[in-house]
């Protein structure tokens, strides 16, 4: 396979390296543990391997850049745990997707589900950009969005066509994610509710601008609601983690009354405006208290996220994530 002819691609995330190396062993287990188990290879013996893998984790997705130098074959089989979505910066691969197959280039993006078996030929000179999505979070958010359980697996089409207009506005979305890790701004320890906002503003994106299995649920969710108005309301309440907010400020904010305030949050979330509100602090106390790196104590966290009263903050807290806030500062700290 021949690389597209290109100058060469930006290396994103170059102060956060995870891995350089020459050796296949080496890679085909250090890549494994940021992703899952694979087999790979090199197509040519006299081919030497150069790896880069720079990474950024927040807590329910990671970006990633990645590059082998000449062509390999890459065979995880089931992802299992995460979709990956793949973004060729530069080269070529073919993607082998269940039974689909497809070339993935700059301008034709690829998403791999986590319950299809997948094997990948890079071609020579090829890098992409890889957003791995936790399973778990994609489903949370897709639950939701059209505000009942899901029926089943979320199977995304594997084809993402960056040149449509849908495949244009993600691709916008990912850069400004990019940029802003790039920038500093997102994915830094301690982490906080506006990386929660971005991780949830992805996996949103993709559930509404790449065709799934589940799409015409959303279409159908969104026609009964008042989209606008809802996000409105969330943006505020993201805004405003740590201020001691009330029902009346989230309804003046989204410009609706209280009573379809409540009507509304009910039957997209079924959960009433104060329980969102509660659940998005909760979320990013949580977030802030998983960082291995300058995590606050749990006074801190609490007090930061909107929760004046710690006992009802640690019942609360121990509901939503099976334990204590206390255990999950320990295991943070100890680097577990």
């Amino acid at each position: 396979m021949t690389a597209e002819r290109t100058l060469p691609p930006r290396e994103y995330f170059a102060s956060h390296p995870v891995l350089r190396t020459t050796d296949l062993d080496e890679a085909r287990h250090r890549i494994g543990q940021k992703f899952c188990d694979h087999r790979l290879d090199i197509q040519s013996r006299r081919a030497s391997l150069s790896v880069r893998h720079n990474a950024v984790r927040g807590l329910n997705l990671s970006v990633n850049y990645l590059a082998y130098g000449p062509e390999v074959i890459v065979d995880p089989g089931l992802l299992g745990s995460f979709y990956l979505f793949h973004i060729p910066l530069a080269g070529m691969a073919r993607v082998q997707h269940r039974c689909e197959e497809m070339t993935a280039s700059p301008s034709m993006a690829a998403i791999l589900n986590p319950d299809r078996n997948a094997r990948l030929h890079w071609g020579e000179g090829c890098s992409k950009l890889l957003i791995q999505i936790d399973r778990a979070h994609l489903e949370s958010v897709a639950q939701a969005l059209v505000g009942a359980p899901l029926p089943g697996p979320i199977r995304f089409d594997m084809k993402v066509d960056l040149a449509s207009p849908p495949g244009r506005r993600l691709q916008r979305i990912v850069n400004a994610c990019v940029d802003a890790v790039e920038n500093g701004d997102l994915f830094q320890r301690p982490l906080g509710g506006g990386d929660l906002r971005a991780e949830h503003d992805l996996a949103h994106a993709l559930l509404t601008l790449q065709h799934s299995n589940i799409s015409h649920i959303i279409e159908r969710s969104d026609q009964q609601a008042k989209p606008r108005a809802i996000r409105q309301a969330l943006d505020y309440i993201h805004a405003n983690l740590s201020e001691p907010i009330t029902l009346a400020d989230i309804a003046a904010a989204a410009g609706i009354n209280v009573r379809t305030l409540q009507k509304g949050f009910q039957r997209i979330f079924g959960l009433s405006p104060m329980q969102v509100l509660r659940n998005a602090r909760l979320d990013t106390a949580h977030y802030q208290l998983m960082a291995h790196k300058d995590a606050p104590g749990v006074t801190e966290a609490a007090y930061s996220c909107g929760f004046s009263h710690l006992g009802r903050f640690s019942r609360d807290y121990k509901e939503r994530f099976g334990h204590s806030p206390s255990e999950r500062r320990r295991t943070a700290s100890s680097g577990a």
